[in-house]
């Protein structure tokens, strides 16, 4: 099986190099083939891997050791088991269907090659992420994922605006990747390894010895430990503070942000915390930190949803306030749940985004959702598509996403520790106002009255590096990008009714996941209740989620459909929401004037004063100009007469047996 296990991340790592490096010798054609077909192989290997672990095979164990330094061992090994094979499959067939669409998509951009290349690269550093045995591995994965990141980001990099997001998205990033390396450096230091298995095992005897961080002192180890590492997952997955790069990172290509910012990337925190839920049930303090943050996330970034017009970033905000969910699930220890609404968000999302990006070709490239309306005529898959991603977003009974949402809201109802009682308000409200967002866009998109006319047609903005006229009506698109719809739709439909009994209640991740501690368990309750996937769809109808959804979409409906005028008018009447929502709650405003405009000021002061003033002025400067007059007073001296020097001579002789004398 070992074979098997390296097949898996180094089948994309070698196609990304020949696309890379040899792109231009085998041309558009062979570079599509050599990185598809490198994760058709690793798809097909993380299925056998699937079926091996099934049949009850776990591995753990290193592959090679880098190097051996006091002691410490820095090894590449793999970690396969239940939890790992989840997130192989998801990488693995999420990023297929995102390379058979790139081939539609990006046909007419001149960096085809490239971008083949970075999206395999990419495939490659999640899979070394997920598969790691040991931090040192995990922290490679989690470095080189955020360097493919930026690199596809700024794949335009002609646009000032493409620039400017992905040097956002790096530095967003570094701020969690400094937490997340002193987390694992307070690991290093307490247990003596990095083996994941090595730090469960000594953790419980350390979980309360107080930590020292200079100036503060914290209690408890686990506590300390815990939210650092989470400091790390709330950069890579987007939570407030530190979510202000994923909106813009939309300046990438449709693709990647299908790929990287709804199903692959953004979910390596979670992931992450998952992994380490041994440490996690140590501390309440930390789940409770990890619950307020997801909570808060949820919800007002969902408000964020509410305002936008550029159809990217609608479904930007909503991978935002999904996130949430996610570590709102982390937090009241239900990581099985959180981990099971990763796997179905991952098809949803991506099937949203590539739709948009269908949307997106057969608009000629236009992203504002005004100019949009009754598209379901001329692209009877992407409309078809996007309904199903919709509701399963939305939690629509049956459909992947109301199992594994629904699971949280409820699990969340039983939590009993510090901040459920805002969480449960936050992840309820945030249902409604999914609802609504969603909604508005489907409605804006597919329904309504055409508006291709009305668009602007300077409107450089909008248009990728080959925008059309906006003439023309739209098109359905070609087979490449109309296939990973409908395979990504079948899975957005059916994964819940088949995956919650094994994966949530049943003991799938039995071994992966800790233990649960005395009075964290939520889903324990809920166990006792369920009575399979029907039944609890069944029940899901009369419940208080389905209802504020609905009630969400029958909102949007009247708004975007029933009366149009209205919208614009309730934009005036509350203009001041509006306008604290349209400046997402000033963050980025507050973000360039204290930190990026600070360092500005610091490094302005330290060139100045530090620079100019003293080395400059003090030191270079200023040892030259203190020998100048040391030499000038000496000058004084040598005057060159023989009688001044005999004068000195006998002055000095006299001066020394006026001493010798006296002593």
């Amino acid at each position: 099986m070992k074979l098997s296990y390296l097949i898996v991340p180094f089948a994309p790592l070698i196609g990304a190099i020949l696309a890379g490096l040899w792109g231009r010798q085998i041309g558009r054609k062979g570079a599509h083939t050599v990185t598809i077909l490198g994760v058709l192989i690793s798809f097909i290997a993380s299925c056998v891997v699937f079926a091996d672990v099934l049949a009850g095979n776990t591995f753990n164990g290193p592959l090679y050791t880098w190097m051996v330094s006091g002691g410490v061992k820095f090894e590449v090994g793999f970690l396969i088991d239940t939890l790992t094979v989840t997130m192989m499959l998801v990488v693995t067939s999420v990023s297929l269907m995102v390379h058979i669409y790139t081939i539609g998509y990006m046909e007419e951009d001149p960096g085809y090659q490239r971008f083949f290349s970075y999206i395999s690269l990419f495939t490659f550093s999640m899979l070394m992420l997920v598969m790691s045995n040991n931090f040192l591995q995990l922290f490679f994965g989690w470095e080189a994922v955020g360097l493919v990141s930026y690199l596809l980001i700024g794949f335009w990099y002609t646009r000032p605006t493409a620039i400017f997001a992905n040097m956002k998205a790096f530095l967003v990033n570094r701020v969690g990747d400094l937490g997340f390396l002193l987390g694992i450096g307070l690991v290093l230091a307490y247990t003596g390894s990095l083996d994941y298995a090595t730090v469960f095992k000594n953790a419980p005897s350390l979980a309360n010895i107080s930590v020292n961080l200079g100036p503060v002192g914290i209690p408890s180890w686990a506590t300390a430990t815990c939210i650092l590492l989470f400091i790390g997952a709330m950069g890579k997955s987007a939570q407030v503070p530190l979510h202000v790069w994923l909106p813009d990172s939309m300046e990438g290509p449709t693709p990647i942000s299908a790929l990287i910012h709804a199903a692959t990337m953004v979910t390596a925190g979670i992931f992450m915390v998952s992994r380490m839920s041994p440490l996690f049930e140590m501390s309440t303090t930390a789940l409770s930190f990890v619950l307020i943050i997801g909570a808060t996330t949820a919800l007002f970034m969902g408000f964020l949803g509410i305002i936008q017009y550029d159809i990217k970033r609608v479904v930007a905000y909503s991978t935002l306030s999904q996130l949430g969910y996610m570590t709102v699930a982390l937090g009241v220890s239900a990581y099985s749940a959180a981990m099971f609404h990763l796997v179905t968000h991952a098809f949803f999302k991506a099937l949203l985004f590539l739709a948009a990006g269908s949307v997106i070709i057969g608009m000629h490239h236009n992203q504002d959702i005004r100019y949009m309306g009754g598209i379901r005529k001329y692209m009877k898959i992407t409309w078809l598509t996007s309904l199903v991603g919709s509701l399963a977003l939305i939690g629509f009974p049956l459909l992947s996403g109301f199992y594994s949402k629904d699971t949280i809201i409820e699990a969340v109802h039983e939590s009993k520790i510090f901040g459920h009682g805002y969480a449960n308000f936050a992840v309820l409200c945030g249902v409604f106002v999914t609802a609504f967002y969603s909604f508005r866009m489907y409605f804006l998109v597919f329904h309504g009255k055409e508006r291709y006319d009305e668009a602007p047609h300077d409107d450089h903005h909008h248009h990728d590096d080959h925008g059309h006229g906006h003439d023309a009506k739209p098109h359905e698109s070609p087979w490449v990008v109309t296939l990973p719809l409908v395979l990504l739709a079948i899975p957005s439909v059916i994964l819940g009714y088949f995956g919650i009994d094994k994966i949530v209640y049943g003991d799938w991740f039995k071994g992966a996941i800790a233990p649960i501690a005395q009075g964290h368990d939520t889903l324990g309750p809920l166990k006792a209740e369920f009575h399979g996937a029907m039944s609890m769809a069944i029940h899901g109808l009369t419940s208080l989620p389905f209802i504020l959804a609905m009630a969400g979409v029958a909102l949007a409906y009247y708004l975007y459909v029933v009366n149009p005028a209205l919208p614009a008018r309730l934009r005036k009447q509350f203009s001041g929401i509006v306008t604290v929502l349209e400046e997402k709650y000033y963050f980025d405003r507050f973000n360039e004037f204290f930190f990026a405009g600070g360092a500005r000021k610091l490094g302005e002061g330290l060139f100045r004063f530090g620079d100019r003033a003293v080395i400059d002025g003090a030191l270079v400067n200023g040892s030259a100009k203190g020998i100048g007059l040391i030499a000038g007073l000496m000058r004084h001296l040598q005057t060159g007469f023989i009688y001044h020097y005999a004068f000195v001579m006998v002055a000095g002789v006299l001066a020394f047996l006026t001493w010798l004398l006296l002593r």
